[in-house]
Order: C-alpha cells, then sequence, then structure tokens
C-alpha cells in the first residue's frame, strides 16, 4: 500500500553516492557516508549541523564502535576513525582481499558485535569476485561468503537466529541461519524476491515489527517486506531515483533516514531530480531497532 507520509530533505547536503545510513544511540547522531567522495558525515537532527570527515579513500560503510568513534569498511579494508581528531587508523588488510579489483561496499555489525562488511568487483571477471567479511571484537578476519556479485544490505531478526543479506544483481534478499555465539551462517535461502519494475535492492534495516525495509537503486523509493511470507507490504516514493540505504534514527526510532546518490545521473537527469544525492527523512509509522556496535 502506499505511505500517507511525505519524505522531507535534511540536512542540505548532496552526496555523489550516498550510503551507509545509521543512527548512533550513544551520541542521539546519524551516520551516512559519500562513498565516491571520501567522507563520513554526522548528523545531529537538534541542530542540524552535518559533520564531514574526509577520510582518504572510498568508504563502503561506517558503524559505531562501543568504545567510542566508529568503525570503517573503506576501500582497502577496514579501519577506526576518532570523532574529535577525524583521524583513521587502519586495520591489518583482511585475507583475500584486493583493493585493486574489490573494493568494500555496505554492512552492519551483529547482535554480539562483530562487524560484517562486504564487497564489490571493481573489474568484471568470469564470476562474481566479492566476499563477505566478518570482523570479530578480538581482531580476527573471516571470510564468511564467497562469489558476490555487489554485497550489500545486511541484517538480522529480532529473536537473533536469521541473517538478512542482499547481493543486489541477484534482486532479492536472502536469509541464512545465524548462531549468535559463533556468527557461522548456515542453509542460504531466498526469502524475498524483488520485480524489476520496483528498483534493484540495496541498503535495508530491520523495524521493531521484525520487518525488513529495503531502499530501491533506481526505484524511487524504499519498500517494506514480510520476510517470513515474501510479501511487499508498503512503498514510500521518493523524489529521487537512486535510493540507497536507509535506518531508524531519533530518539524514539521512529523516524526513517533515506540515502541517495546523483553519481552517473545526466544532465537531464540532474535537472529532473534536483535533490539527488540528498538525505531524507519520513516518519513510516513503525519504529526501527538500535543498531548494534562494534564491540573491539
Amino acid at each position: 500500500m502506499a505511505s500517507p507520509c511525505e519524505p522531507e530533505q535534511v540536512p542540505d547536503c548532496r552526496a555523489i553516492l550516498g550510503e551507509g545510513a545509521i543512527w548512533n544511540r550513544a551520541l542521539e547522531r546519524l551516520h551516512w557516508i559519500d562513498i565516491e567522495g571520501r567522507r563520513v558525515f554526522t548528523y545531529d537532527p537538534a541542530t542540524g549541523e552535518n559533520r564531514a570527515y574526509d577520510v582518504g579513500q572510498k568508504v563502503g560503510t561506517v558503524v559505531p564502535r562501543a568504545r567510542g568513534g566508529l568503525m570503517l569498511a573503506l576501500h582497502e579494508g577496514f579501519a577506526t576513525l576518532d570523532l574529535d581528531s577525524g583521524r583513521v587508523a587502519p586495520l591489518p588488510r583482511p585475507p583475500e582481499h584486493d583493493p585493486a579489483i574489490v573494493r568494500f561496499n555496505d554492512g552492519k555489525c551483529d547482535p554480539a558485535g562483530r562487524f560484517w562488511a562486504g564487497t564489490m568487483a571493481l573489474v568484471k571477471g568470469p564470476k562474481p569476485l566479492g566476499r563477505l567479511h566478518r570482523l570479530d571484537a578480538d581482531g580476527s578476519m573471516h571470510v564468511m561468503l564467497r562469489d558476490v556479485a555487489t554485497s550489500n544490505g545486511i541484517g538480522w531478526s529480532l529473536d537473533r537466529r536469521t541473517l538478512y543479506f542482499i547481493d543486489t544483481p541477484l534482486r532479492r534478499v536472502d536469509a541464512f541461519n545465524y548462531d549468535d555465539a559463533t556468527g557461522a551462517i548456515t542453509s542460504r535461502r531466498a526469502v524475498i524476491t524483488v520485480p524489476p519494475d520496483l528498483g534493484r535492492p540495496d541498503g535495508s534495516t530491520i523495524d521493531a515489527e521484525d520487518m525488513i525495509w529495503v531502499a530501491m537503486f533506481e526505484g524511487w523509493g524504499v519498500t517494506r517486506w514480510n520476510p517470513r511470507t515474501g510479501e511487499l507490504l508498503q512503498t514510500i516514493r521518493l523524489p529521487v531515483a537512486r535510493v540507497t540505504s536507509c535506518a531508524f534514527g531519533a530518539p524514539d526510532l521512529d523516524t526513517l533516514y533515506i540515502t541517495s546518490a546523483r553519481a552517473g545521473l545526466t544532465d537531464e537527469q540532474l535537472a529532473a531530480q534536483p535533490l539527488a544525492g540528498c538525505l531524507f527523512k519520513v516518519r513510516p509509522g513503525v519504529r526501527g531497532v538500535p543498531a548494534f556496535a562494534y564491540q573491539g
């Protein structure tokens, strides 16, 4: 069904390739990124300030860190970001990660505080070159999934027994059995199939009713799905085609923040979509759940 809520642009900032929206409950700030602009943003809804950090290379995603600051998945691997100084400190390169052929893209932390982030190919190959990586709190790194084309939205069911994962070109949301104690995943299966006319599934988030919200690249909106039935429950339209990620925020987690992109649009398309690349907010009538922080 169509949503009666109306998206609002916040703040006055246009990213080349906006992504990675996530609410930091400890700071009451929203973090989001510009992959191509090599920037991490921290948006304060109370003041409207949108502080930008230049991180020196393409950045695929950002998550809060329990001890303070942020964790990043950069082009070349994982890193920390100090919010006071803006200092970026890279971690050792993950196994099987070759930044000449792949870069990091989307990711989030699991309920136990491990940081999951996937990669996508920069060059064409005979098979998908991406990987899904897991950074544990002790600093150990693990390759959890191979043969990934464009690693995107990831999330966990409220009972902590299922991991949801999007490999965008497959046009679906897959589920895995997830072991919260060990981080192991098994039994991959498709739970949502996205029709081509809705766009391509990108970033995602879970709400308090255990439903999945998916940003639709080239789909002009975000969609809400029931992962147990595969049913499309709600669509929120936006004034931009390339919708990239979504995350619940605000003190009551009742506001959905949505990122977008202008990369690759023609001059004619940009004229028709002057807000492409902006961050939006909307109140969809359902609350989200707190994002997990990295425990390392």
